[in-house]
Parts: structure tokens; sequence; C-alpha cells
């Protein structure tokens, strides 16, 4: 009895959803989408968080897809992740701008070119330790030269 009051087609709605993002599968999420309109989309607080998740998961889904590759076709990733090409090329290049993976879109061969990641090099902060001691060295003898003189 006491289960029954939280039916119905909300719950229903918000468990196709987290049956999809369990999945991590972008096909389950637009159906439960389809499915469940009205709870999904009516309420403006539900829908924004149901996009920024959409696209967090098509982030994740891209990143997963094309880590194994030093260079691969726009058109595989899209078919293996089943969203159109041009889907895959803008959000491709949003994650590039924002750094959330290092690479380049080659857009006149239709290729997205993924590079290693490249190791912090210390050796910028080490030159300005180096220089902030040195500052400190030549405060000493100044300080040492005025009380002589």
């Amino acid at each position: 009895k006491i289960a029954l009051r939280y039916a119905g087609a909300d719950i229903d709605a918000l468990r196709a959803v987290a049956a999809a993002c369990h999945a991590r599968s972008l096909r389950k999420f637009e159906a439960a989408r389809r499915t469940f309109p009205p709870a999904l989309r009516d309420d403006a607080i539900i829908a924004t968080h149901l996009e920024r998740h959409y696209a967090t998961l098509v982030e994740q889904n891209l990143a997963r897809i094309v880590e194994p590759y030093s260079r691969v076709e726009l058109a595989h990733v899209a078919k293996l992740i089943e969203l159109d090409v041009d889907v895959v090329e803008r959000k491709l290049a949003q994650m590039v701008l924002e750094r959330t993976i290092n690479g380049i879109l080659d857009q006149g061969k239709g290729h997205f070119i993924l590079f290693d990641d490249e190791p912090d090099d210390d050796t910028y902060k080490a030159s300005l330790d180096t220089i902030a001691q040195m500052g400190k060295v030549v405060d000493a003898l100044h300080d040492q030269v005025r009380q002589l003189g």
C-alpha cells in the first residue's frame, strides 16, 4: 500500500532514465525521453538536469570511443555512438576547446586526431623558485652591507 503512493508515469520515467544512465546508453536515454515526454519535458528543472546529464553522457561516450585511437574517422565514431556526424563533430570540437580531450579535428578528411597527454613540465616552477631564493639571498646581502656601513 505504501509503494502505491509512489507509482505512476513520473516514477516510471525516472526509472527509465536511471536505467539508461546506468547502462550509459544514449539510445535508451533518448527512448525514455520519447516515451515519457510530459513527465520529463514539462518540468523545467527536470528538463534542465536531463539536458545537462545527456551532454555529460555524450562526452563520456565520445571519450570512451576515441580513447584507443590516435586517428579516427568521425563517421565511424558517429556510427558507434548512433548520432549524426555533425553532432559528433560539434561535441568533439567543444571538448577540445574545453580541454577535456587533447586532439584536433581534421575537417578536410573528416578525422579526429587524438594526442597523447603531455606530462607537466616543472621547469617553469623550478625557475620561479630559484629566482625567489636568489631574491632572498640578495636581500640578506643588502642587509649585511647596510649593517656594516
